[in-house]
This record gives C-alpha cells, structure tokens and sequence, in this order.
C-alpha cells in the first residue's frame, strides 16, 4: 500500500505545474484519509475511555450532591426539632421558675401572716398582763389609800378626842 501511495505521489508531483495557493492533487484524499483514521484511532483510543471516565465522574458526583442535600435536609428537620425542645425546655422551665416564685410568695406570706398572728397575740398577752398589774396595782393603791385613810381617821379622831 505505502508503494502505492508513493507511486501516485510521485506522478501527481511530476504532472503538477507550478503550484499555487489550494493544488487539488492526489495527496489531498490522502490527508483526508490520514484525518479520518486518527480520528477514528482517537475516539477508540482516546475519546470513549475519557467520556466514560467523565460520565462515571459525573454520576459520582450527582450521586454526592444527592446525599449531600438529603444529609441537609436531614440536619434541617434535626435543627427544627432541638430548637423545638429548646423551646418547649425554654418554656418548663420558665413554668418552673413561675411555680417556685408562687410558692415563695406563698410561703412568705404564710411566714407574715404567721409573725402577724404571733404579734398579735403577743401584744394581745402583753395587754393582758398589763391589765392584770394594772388590776393589782389598783387594788394595792386602793388598800394603801384605804390604809393611809383609815390612818389619817385615826390621827384625826385621835386629836379631836384628846
């Protein structure tokens, strides 16, 4: 075959004049030919194992980018819910603290409604007693009036009988 090419070669070179800018010869089906084999060696060869090569890239990373926005989502749906419990916990504890504060005052009150009551009785003791001294110190006053009167008679009378 290449003899053949060279025998043709060399009578289109020998027919050919001078040659000018595009020379229609017989080496032109030949480069032709040349193009059209190495782009054929170059799909078989080059092309088709690059494409797959490509192709399995491509689906790889779909594939990535597929699990990536399920994992997204995922962490979405699992941020949603903390926030959920953080919020319901947010709220129980604000219930807590309500509750705590409700009992407080209710037992500060208790304690002063409690120190009212056990003033009050103590003033109420207090008044007592002072009432009782009051009584025996009337009575004490009133015998010793009684004394000193019955002594103020005596000397009296005991100076107008003389």
């Amino acid at each position: 075959m290449n003899n053949l090419i060279m025998s043709v070669t060399k009578t289109v070179t020998l027919s050919e004049a001078a040659g000018g800018l595009f020379d229609f010869n017989a080496t032109l089906p030949l480069e032709a030919l040349q193009f059209i084999l190495l782009t054929v060696l170059l799909t078989f060869i080059f092309y088709k194992p690059i494409g797959q090569l490509l192709e399995e890239r491509e689906t790889f990373i779909s594939g990535n980018l597929t699990q990536a926005s399920e994992k997204l989502l995922k962490a979405d749906e699992l941020c949603q819910q903390y926030e959920q419990q953080l919020k319901e916990a947010k709220t129980g504890a604000q219930e807590i603290i309500v509750q705590a504060e409700r009992e407080a005052k209710e037992i500060v009150a208790q304690e002063i409604n409690q120190a009212r009551a056990d003033a009050a009785s103590l003033i109420d003791q207090t008044n007592k007693e002072l009432e009782a001294e009051k009584k025996i110190a009337l009575q004490q006053l009133e015998s010793q009036i009684d004394e000193l009167s019955d002594l103020i008679k005596e000397k009296v009378l005991g100076k107008i009988t003389l």
